[in-house]
């Protein structure tokens, strides 16, 4: 009996046949691998936390104290004795900047609001921006009536809303009137640009300390780098663990 009848009657594969049994259960268990590794990087990519940590951010060799004098042309929020201060320089228009505010209220409910951390808001209008100043000038406007951070939450979580609208200004009075402001008040304060100045003052601090670029997070004297709560956190339980 030849071998290749031999193997037909025993039921065996023919060196053919094994060949490419083998070339599928390669391809096969590649595959495997490859969903391993995309389902193992989603899951890392959802848990920074779990990823490697890196070095954080120092002060800059030589950097003194941040100049707090020019606190007062910003909006603050917590104690004005926390030992940590968290200055933001940010633009209502950006997407990075929508990005990094979504870490805020963490930021409040683990270190603001036990007095650790003092967080004072810069607004950086971006000339790019063409709806920035005035989505600066509406936070400003309801914080004339105590909704500061209402609004600057708004803005960002409705940026892709109002940022591609001709002219922003009807949504902006319907973010207030939603909130619970004085629409007419609002209006009036927006329409006539009542804040426009303090606006200014905040991106002439900007100018004065040669920062163009948002979002621009330093805490006390360290320039993050990678702004995101992973290293915001990490600068400052450094800067808490550094004090007296």
């Amino acid at each position: 009996m030849g071998e290749a009848k031999r193997r037909q009657s025993a039921g065996e594969p023919s060196p053919l046949q094994h060949r490419q049994r083998q070339r599928q259960g390669l391809v096969w268990g590649g595959a495997v691998l490859v969903l391993a590794i995309l389902v193992g990087g989603a899951f890392w990519l959802s848990s920074p936390d779990l990823g490697p940590s890196v070095a954080l951010p120092e002060a800059a060799e030589g950097a003194g104290p941040f100049p707090s004098e020019f606190d007062r042309f910003a909006t603050q929020l917590g104690s004005p004795d926390a030992p940590v201060v968290v200055r933001e320089f940010a633009d209502y228009q950006c997407p990075a900047c929508a990005a990094f505010a979504t870490v805020h209220p963490r930021l409040k409910s683990e270190y603001i609001d036990s007095g650790k951390v003092r967080l004072v808001f810069f607004e950086l209008p971006l000339a790019q921006h063409r709806h920035a100043l005035v989505a600066a000038q509406a936070a400003r406007c309801a914080g004339d009536q105590g909704d500061y951070w209402g609004m600057h939450d708004r803005l960002f979580e409705q940026q892709s809303v109002w940022s591609n609208a001709s002219d922003p200004t009807r949504l902006l009075l319907d973010f207030a009137d939603d909130q619970g402001l004085h629409k007419i008040r609002f209006e009036r304060c927006l329409t006539r640009e009542h804040q426009l100045e303090a606006v200014q003052n905040s991106l002439g601090v900007a100018r004065q300390l040669r920062i163009a670029s948002t979002p621009t997070v330093i805490v006390n004297n360290v320039s993050l780098t990678r702004p995101g709560w992973e290293q915001l956190s990490g600068v400052i339980e450094q800067q808490l663990q550094g004090q007296p």
